[in-house]
């Protein structure tokens, strides 16, 4: 139980104090881009060796995903919850999807870098990696009074689920 605790503790954000931040810092985040366009080869490519199906860039898991980005930077936290619970930012979004996922980062600097974290951390690497996913969104945002300065949100998902809509011939038919 203790260890459930610790590793629960560990995904909660680092709770350091923001240090000032240097004009060279300043201008090395100012500098910071999320580029998903890279986001995109880098997934891909990434899932194409190890024999997954890409996914595409999806603009309601973009703007999930900017929210997520924003609620950190506000909260000066790197936490899944900082802007509601996941379950609830998904159903907020109308994010239509049972196997949907959340990755989280704070401190990159590059999309690169970010994506090379994610893929060194089992839980990160098991969402860029999820089989069913066609579709991802990735967001930053920015403050260089917060602790990592840098935060970076990325939802990944499967299609949405199908809805079959009986018509009134076949729910007859049914009823028989």
């Amino acid at each position: 139980m203790l260890a459930a605790a610790l590793l629960v503790a560990g995904c909660a954000g680092d709770p350091r104090p923001t240090r000032p931040i240097s004009a060279k810092s300043a201008e090395q985040l100012a500098a910071v881009r999320n580029d998903p366009a890279a986001a995109t080869r880098l997934i891909n490519a990434y899932r194409a060796g190890r024999g997954l199906g890409p996914v595409r860039l999806d603009p309601m898991l973009t703007a999930m995903a900017q929210r997520q980005a924003d609620a950190m930077v506000a909260g000066n936290a790197l936490s899944h919850d900082v802007g509601g619970s996941f379950t609830a930012r998904v159903h907020a979004a109308g994010v239509d999807s049972v196997r949907v996922a959340e990755n989280l980062g704070g401190g990159s600097y590059s999309t690169q870098e970010v994506f090379d974290g994610w893929q060194k951390s089992p839980g990160h690497n098991a969402n860029l990696l999820m089989p069913e996913a066609t579709r991802f969104g990735i967001a930053l945002a920015k403050d260089p009074n917060t602790t990592y300065r840098a935060y970076w949100a990325m939802v990944i998902a499967a299609e949405p689920e199908r809805r079959i809509t009986l018509g009134d011939d076949d729910k007859r038919s049914q009823r028989r």
